[in-house]
């Protein structure tokens, strides 16, 4: 697969003298020169995207008067005094005088929409963007002032790969710039890298793929080894639209595809998210408590801390009214609450998970981290979202942001509303156990605030693994369990019928869990449910979240470790005989009957069955 190159035709000249109109080698339509340039060199019939200069490139992406261009020394000229069929110098000589540049990055100081912001920008005019000691010195010390000045660093790449004419030399550059990112991380500074059409190689091993986002021009590819030398040498076929951006998102390794004009907003919010981490407001920080020891202050839209306050009925009505398919899904209540929202993709190993969503944004004015699981409303959306159920992939990019949360300092509100990890060979192929444990010891040790809802069903560890909490809440018409009602019946009851019965012996519902100290609080829902008045729900969760962060946010790393380990750690210890009397979860208070017979499974109409939202 070779790169399209635009071509220009021998037409009537402009009054610039270059050629009036080109041909896109994406869809070979004429194109009209001065309408292609306007749109940022990207075709307007099929939006292919040309290769753009780096100054080109610092143009289109930072704030016009803000560029400071950085000096960065040309080292090791020629090494090895590599002859080929021309000596390296000549090379250099003619790269030099073709781009007017002195190696084939450019440095710059600057911002986008006003977030300050330090730019290393390859050009693949230059020997193809090869990787050489100058490149990856200049790489290198841009790290390095983003490092000194605390500045988020931004990667531009184009580069077929490591500049073969300087040997082992080039081979280290690798190593070099990898450490540098790493030292951006250590210090927990933002690295953002654009990935451009083509970036291949040595770069795309090293500081591309380091970075905490990747994003990608819609068609730019990228990968260690190029589709020539993989037909090559093992003769295997591609598939369609190989190691492209699209099938780069698919695969899990870009966050998300920006198309060029897009491209200075998605990353002046991104930059401002990540980087602008305001506490919360004083409106906020005075509902953390109200005088009878609710959270929240706001009357019924506070937090529930007390088991008496809610309604006794069978944990059943719970069960179907957590399943309900209008209930809000995770995406709609960030579209509710949260505001600049960047949507991250991707586990950086193999896939993307639909049913798991993260990504960063501002609640009330702080920038946080956003995880949950998402199902959808109709038949589609569930295919689509693979019912809510995560896969082994959708694990590793919660964990991946929650790694980003911590080391930029943002707290995370993780939304739950899943039937449990999903079931499987895929799964299990891709080790779904280690997947979820894993995330339940890192949750344990995130140095940042973390707050857990489960807004509709949380099922067994595939909802735990979002649930290592400083404060775990439940909204009232919500369910927590070790596993379905249906799926305790069919292996204790041998009849997945005896679901109400299992859901009730389970106290599968908030006012039980909230009892037993399961839950920290309750979040009241509308009457009739979160699906009657969706922004009612969202409004309840609203000040539920901003109580809890206000309360949470003040505290140090060590005391929010602490905390959560030891709230985890109660769980199942014995309890002191003096305490058992007054422990709310000692007593087991009867569980109301249903209103109603409960037919057999054979004879329940399709009613009773709208709450099963799995296949």
């Amino acid at each position: 697969m070779t790169a399209p190159v635009l071509q220009h035709q021998h037409r009537p000249e402009g009054d610039d003298g270059t050629s009036a109109w080109l041909v896109c080698d994406g869809c070979r339509r004429m194109i009209y020169s001065r309408r292609f340039a306007r749109g940022g060199s990207v075709c307007p019939e099929c939006g292919w995207h040309a290769r753009l200069t780096a100054a080109q490139r610092i143009d289109l992406l930072l704030d016009a008067d803000s560029v400071e261009l950085l000096d960065t020394p040309v080292t090791a000229a020629d090494p090895l005094h590599f002859i080929d069929t021309r000596p390296y110098t000549d090379r250099l000589r003619g790269a030099r005088a073709a781009t007017g540049m002195s190696e084939g990055v450019l440095v710059a100081r600057g911002t986008i929409e006003g977030c300050p912001v330090v730019a290393a920008v390859m050009d693949f005019r230059f020997l193809g963007g090869s990787l050489g000691a100058a490149v990856g010195e200049a790489i290198t010390l841009a790290c390095e002032i983003a490092l000194r000045e605390r500045t988020p660093l931004l990667l531009v790449t184009a580069s077929g790969g490591a500049r073969m004419q300087e040997g082992a030399l080039s081979l280290m550059q690798m190593a070099k710039t990898a450490q540098a990112i790493g030292q951006l991380d250590e210090a927990g500074i933002l690295t953002v890298s654009l990935v451009t059409d083509p970036t291949f190689g040595g770069v795309a091993a090293s500081f591309a793929t380091l970075t905490d986002v990747i994003i990608a021009e819609p068609g730019a590819r990228l990968g260690f080894a190029g589709a020539r030398v993989i037909e090559q040498t093992i003769r295997q076929t591609l598939p369609p639209g190989f190691q492209t951006a699209e099938f780069l998102l698919e695969h899990g390794v870009v966050d998300l595809i920006s198309p060029r004009a897009a491209l200075r907003p998605t990353l002046g919010r991104l930059l401002s998210v990540a980087t602008r981490r305001q506490a919360p407001a004083p409106a906020t920080a005075a509902a953390a408590a109200s005088p009878d020891g609710e959270a929240g202050g706001h009357g019924s839209a506070g937090v529930v801390r007390d088991p008496a306050r809610l309604a006794e009925r069978h944990p059943w009505e719970a069960v179907r009214l957590a399943r309900r398919l209008g209930r809000p899904s995770a995406l709609d209540y960030v579209g509710a609450l949260v505001e600049d929202w960047t949507e991250l993709h991707g586990d950086r190993a193999a896939a993307d998970c639909p049913a798991m969503i993260a990504g960063l944004g501002r609640f009330d004015g702080m920038s946080v981290v956003v995880i949950g699981t998402q199902k959808g409303h109709t038949a589609a959306e569930l295919a689509a979202r693979a019912y809510g159920m995560p896969s082994p992939a959708g694990y590793r990019k919660a964990a991946r942001v929650m790694r980003l949360a911590a080391k930029l300092g943002l707290p995370v509100i993780t939304l739950i509303d899943t039937a449990g990890a999903h079931p499987g060979i895929e799964a299990e192929e891709n080790a779904q156990a280690v997947a979820i444990a894993e995330n339940l010891r890192l949750m344990a040790g995130l140095p940042v605030p973390v707050v857990a809802v489960v807004t509709g069903e949380g099922g067994s560890g595939g909802a735990l693994a979002l649930a290592v909490a400083d404060r775990v809440l439940m909204c009232a018409n919500a369910i927590y369990s070790v596993i379905s009602p249906e799926g305790c019946a069919a292996i204790l009851w041998k009849d997945p019928a005896a679901g109400p019965d299992a859901a009730a012996a389970l106290r599968v519902d908030s006012r039980a869990l909230l009892e037993a100290g399961i839950v920290d609080g309750v979040i009241p829902e509308p009457d009739g449910g979160a699906d009657v008045d969706p922004l009612a729900a969202a409004d309840a969760l609203r000040a539920a979240l901003a109580g809890t962060l206000a309360d949470l946010v003040p505290l140090d790393p060590p005391t929010l470790v602490s905390g959560r380990r030891a709230r985890f750690r109660r769980f199942g210890a014995p309890v002191p005989a003096s305490a058992s009397a007054t422990t709310p979860s000692a007593a087991t208070p009867a569980v109301p009957t249903l209103p109603a017979a409960r037919p057999p499974m054979g004879q329940r109409s399709t009613a009773d069955l709208d709450d099963v939202r799995q296949p």
